[in-house]
């Protein structure tokens, strides 16, 4: 905004104050009652541990040196190139010009290269044709291997954002990212752990924010060895020890580094589910972060993954990052007792090109069939296209509901396109988790529910888009009351509760005990700050929000609330002042736009 509109503050109308909160109210996912623990669970990590940064991690240029063609190979794979920094080589490989235009939304979207360099923008127009705003940002990586498309992410200060619009394979063409489709987001997507744990090496988050890195993002790019071996250190140290770092391809002399064709099955497919298995709720175990998710340890020891039961009516259907479960629903898997694993059919070492697959995958079906178990006539499927391929019909692609232009492979591997569910897909609950099924219990604890802070997080998470897991929310948190007082989450779910319920006296005294007894998060300083500004302290509760901004300035909700409150409390040209700083953070916020004009006279 211009500095003569700054000057001409006008006072805001009730009018006005009453629909910037509407808008904060009807934007407010990330601030609603039960994602308070949700999100500490998922987004707000204990700091990481002295010296945890690196914590015996070589990177894979190291391993290189003694198992180059393995290396060389696995660079080939979607994983070995799952990230890349944007380069001109890069451009030369995409169509780098394209324009998308929203026209419900009234935007238009441009991608363009300029100096070996990557750009998006994001603009619009009024109706006699000038430009209301412009948002221009540099893509700095680019997220994916090609298979379905590719993602864009970009740095802001010290965090990293995905960009609007996505390029997809399929068309040969940019359009907006999964997410993207029907709201404009902007530029303001942060990129949080869980999703950036499974689409790099090893990112470089920072504890206890929404989106923030240290000054050097990630110190591997894509995903690497160590991703599932685990840290290469001691065994680098061993191997060069014993004399036989020059070419020993063999972990033999050496236990100190993981080789998933050695674990049970059970342990080896851990290592997959980390990143293959999303499930319903995916939650850290309490004091857990996801550097604790190491190969050849159970990943229940730091990640607990959760699923809402299907039913007969409503059977599983996602194919997308369910591959894991969907397997273990196949005739296949449970004939084999559970010795079938990911690693049985696919080499993380090799990704058969799109010619080789099917007799590649083909041969891993006849280690256990032969060509007459298939009832279809040997003849019928070689004049298929491609011949014999066993995948095209008992594990048929289908498209992905959640992002456009991709499909996935089913992993439940079917006889019949119109196969039935066993009868144990509706039979996986337990009694101590009747309305939840655990999908990663470690063996031999399948009946032990996730600790109480677990569920809680799961709970909440559920509880946003099914009201049926509000009462077990408020159940748990109620147990939490009595058993865990004086964790920090609890007592910030706690003052979330209260606050929703109107006790704001109680709001403030678990909020205050919340931020004293643990990491201060961006969420409960917003909730304290409202929960004071209902009790009349309004100075406090402006010093609250600013903490809270100041922690997360990318939350749209929090820096909307900040405005409603400067007006509540008279501070008129603070209010101005934090309306313009949210305009330039969300440009693309239309409605805020407008209550700004209406502010200073300009609209009617």
């Amino acid at each position: 905004m211009g500095s003569g509109t700054s000057r001409n503050r006008m006072p805001f109308s009730r009018s006005f104050k009453q629909r910037v909160l509407r808008a904060a109210i009807l934007l407010a996912g990330p601030m609603s009652l039960w994602s308070a623990s949700a999100g500490q669970a998922r987004h707000i990590q204990p700091a990481p541990r002295a010296g945890e940064t690196k914590d015996g991690y070589v990177g894979s240029q190291a391993c290189a040196n003694c198992h180059a063609d393995i290396y060389r190979r696995f660079l080939q794979t979607s994983m070995g190139h799952s990230m890349s920094a944007v380069t001109p080589a890069f451009l030369e490989r995409i169509s780098s010009s394209a324009t998308y235009v929203q026209e419900r939304l009234n935007r238009r979207f441009d991608v363009y290269s300029e100096g070996g360099n990557l750009y998006q923008s994001e603009s619009e127009t009024d109706a006699g044709g000038k430009e209301v705003f412009r948002a221009v940002h540099r893509i700095d990586w680019i997220i994916g291997a090609g298979v379905n498309g590719y993602g864009a992410i970009l740095q802001n200060g010290d965090s990293l954002f995905q960009a609007p619009l996505s390029f997809y394979t399929r068309p040969q063409k940019w359009a907006p990212s999964p997410g993207y489709e029907f709201v404009d987001l902007g530029f303001n997507r942060p990129i949080t752990p869980g999703c950036i744990f499974c689409h790099s090496g090893r990112p470089n988050f920072v504890a206890a924010t929404n989106g923030r890195f240290e000054s050097e993002p990630f110190s591997e790019l894509s995903i690497g060895c160590e991703k599932c071996h685990g840290p290469g250190e001691a065994h680098l140290r061993a191997m060069s020890g014993n004399g036989v770092a020059s070419g020993k391809n063999s972990d033999r002399f050496n236990p100190a580094i993981v080789n998933p064709a050695r674990l049970t099955p059970y342990l080896a497919d851990n290592i997959c589910m980390a990143c293959h298995q999303t499930g319903d709720a995916r939650v850290l175990k309490p004091g857990k972060n996801y550097r604790d998710i190491r190969p050849g340890r159970p990943l229940d020891d730091a990640l607990s993954i959760l699923m809402v039961p299907p039913t007969r009516e409503s059977p599983p259907s996602a194919d997308h990052v369910e591959h894991y479960y969907s397997m273990t629903l196949s005739k296949c898997y449970r004939a084999s007792r559970g010795k079938l694993s990911c690693i049985t059919c696919h080499d993380p070492h090799r990704q058969p090109s799109g010619d080789e697959a099917p007799a590649y995958f083909r041969a891993r079906c006849l280690t256990c069939h032969t060509n007459q178990s298939c009832k279809l006539p040997l003849a019928t499927r070689m004049q298929k296209t491609p011949a014999n391929d066993c995948a095209e019909c008992h594990m048929p692609k289908r498209d992905i509901e959640v992002i456009s232009h991709s499909s996935a492979t089913n992993h439940r591997i079917v006889a019949t396109p119109d196969e039935r569910y066993p009868e144990v897909t509706f039979q996986q609950t337990t009694a101590s988790l009747p309305d939840l099924i655990h999908v990663n219990p470690a063996p031999g604890k399948e009946n032990v529910p996730p600790p109480l802070l677990s569920l809680l997080a799961a709970y909440g998470e559920l509880a946003e888009n099914n009201p049926d897991y509000v009462m077990p929310y408020l159940t748990v948190l109620a147990k939490l009351e009595k058993a865990q007082p004086g964790d920090p989450m609890v007592q910030a779910a706690l003052g979330r509760r209260d606050l929703k319920n109107g006790d704001y006296e109680a709001a403030a005294g678990h909020l205050r005990r919340a931020l004293t007894s643990g990491q201060p998060t961006a969420t409960t300083y917003a909730d304290l700050a409202d929960a004071l500004a209902h009790l009349d302290q309004m100075h406090e509760a402006l010093r609250m929000f600013e903490q809270s901004v100041e922690l997360d300035p990318f939350n749209p909700v929090i820096r909307k609330m900040l405005v409603v409150r400067l007006i509540d409390a008279k501070q008129y040209t603070k209010a101005h002042e934090a309306l313009e700083d949210y305009l330039r953070v969300f440009p693309q916020d239309d409605f805020m736009r407008q209550m700004l004009a209406r502010a200073e006279g300009r609209s009617p």
